[in-house]
């Protein structure tokens, strides 16, 4: 059994609240500091909130810029399609067949330019792997310069819509004939 003596003593009671530390800081720098931090908050919300404006109106003007890509897209073949049939009604250009294509070819280029369409350069011009995309090489005089174009390139303003289908120049290999 424990004796009295050897108890801890309780503190007397003046003594409890010297040591102990202050219950109440100064309650104006408190309530400083509590302004402070909502300050804060109030211009970070208010930041974010015209960041979450600015990026809104960003993405619903890239909507509606480029709304009709996929219609774009889809309607690429029919254009390679046509150029075909151009093509092959160009053999007669007296014929009312081939008149009345190149109208509905110039009424469709006009339209694709109207939507902001745009035909990739490609034919003479050096390959670019954004915008090109290489099926074949041959030999040529320039290594990297395109020699002839398979299927049109497209851009709607800055973005790719189809990349251009060519065929590109290598470097010509000499060759000895000797092995050794």
């Amino acid at each position: 059994m424990i004796s009295d003596d050897e108890k801890d003593p309780a503190p007397a009671p003046d003594q409890e609240y010297e040591d102990a530390p202050e219950m109440e800081a100064d309650p104006l720098a408190a309530l400083e500091a509590d302004v402070m931090k909502w300050r804060e908050l109030a211009v970070r919300t208010a930041a974010d909130l015209d960041n979450f404006r600015k990026r809104s109106a960003r993405e619903r003007e890239d909507a509606i810029r480029y709304a009709n890509q996929g219609l774009l897209e889809d309607l690429l073949p029919v254009i390679d399609n046509f150029e075909m049939g151009m093509l092959a009604a160009s053999q007669d250009k007296s014929s009312m067949i081939y008149i009345g294509m190149d109208m509905v070819r110039r009424q469709m280029n006009d339209f694709l330019g109207n939507q902001g369409v745009t035909e990739i350069p490609a034919e003479g011009q050096m390959f670019n792997p954004n915008v090109h995309e290489a099926v074949a090489q041959e030999p040529g005089d320039e290594e990297g310069r395109i020699l002839r174009v398979h299927r049109r390139g497209f851009m709607l303003r800055d973005r790719l819509l189809r990349p251009a289908t060519v065929v590109v120049a290598k470097a010509l290999m000499e060759s000895d004939g000797e092995e050794g």
